[in-house]
């Protein structure tokens, strides 16, 4: 609520929730409890700050105990259909909950047509789908994963985040999120892949996020901590790059000293 009303009051249009529950288990029944830590927060936000958008991130990565983003076989490997069904769920509980939008991060197959039916089928057909379309297999997630917790237990998440040299697949998996149905696509990270978020935007007719990642953040802080660079100049020189590949969105750990920087100079 703190957070929220601070990003409020400098004239950011939106967060980005993610959930870190007391309990995990299994197959992340915390996401799609109705009295979950992000549908709590929603509501209290919305309550308190109505004009201020409200996306909830979607995954059971921070839900599971085993830290992977769905169901897991027997043989260890995430099972993608059966975790469609727990995603859906999870998708009507946080919009009933008054999301203003739904961004699934989990890049299981299939899954934003899976939500759209779902969303549709629950009468919230007005709630959109922010996709997490070009989500890579990346190094810097790294502090967002120990905040969260959310590292997996075992393996990783290359099964179905995405290679970092296949540009190729990820403009493929835009374009598909957008006939299933998504409202907005978004390429994650977004220094790295400034590549993907042109040949993206190029693609596709609906606007495009880019997330600015907590690596990414983490490196530009750490070296204005040592001196090496000048922290509001970097910063709004990497924010412009990404606004310059192409990006209508950007999504970044930086917006409340951006929006302060920026209303400073108003």
């Amino acid at each position: 609520m703190r957070e929220a009303g601070e990003a409020a009051a400098l004239g950011i249009p939106a967060v980005l929730l993610f959930g870190v529950p007391a309990d995990k288990d299994e197959e992340g029944s915390g996401a799609w409890d109705d009295e979950g830590i992000v549908q709590l927060a929603t509501r209290a936000i919305k309550d308190a700050h109505p004009e201020l958008l409200v996306i909830a991130d979607l995954c059971l990565c921070e839900y599971t105990s085993h830290g992977h983003c769905g169901v897991l076989r027997d043989d260890g490997q995430v099972d993608n259909d059966q975790t469609l069904d727990l995603l859906a769920r999870t998708a009507i509980s946080q919009a009933r909950a008054g999301a203003d939008a739904i961004a699934p991060s989990d890049m299981m197959d299939g899954r934003v047509g899976h939500i759209r039916a779902a969303l549709d089928d629950d009468g919230l057909t007005e709630t959109p789908i922010i996709a997490y379309s070009a989500k890579f297999a990346s190094a810097f997630y790294g502090p967002f994963r120990d905040a969260a917790e959310s590292a997996p237990s075992h393996g990783d998440r290359r099964g179905y985040q995405m290679d970092p040299a296949n540009g190729r697949e990820a403009v493929r998996e835009a374009v598909i999120d957008v006939d299933e149905g998504a409202d907005i696509v978004m390429v994650k990270p977004a220094l790295p892949y400034l590549d993907i978020v042109r040949r993206v935007r190029d693609a596709v007719p609906v606007p495009v996020a880019a997330y600015n990642v907590s690596g990414e953040y983490a490196m530009i802080k750490a070296a204005a901590g040592a001196g090496y660079l000048d922290e509001r100049t970097a910063v709004l020189e990497a924010l412009t790059s990404i606004r310059r590949a192409g990006a209508d969105i950007v999504i970044t750990y930086h917006a409340k000293d951006v929006a302060g920087w920026l209303r400073a100079e108003q």
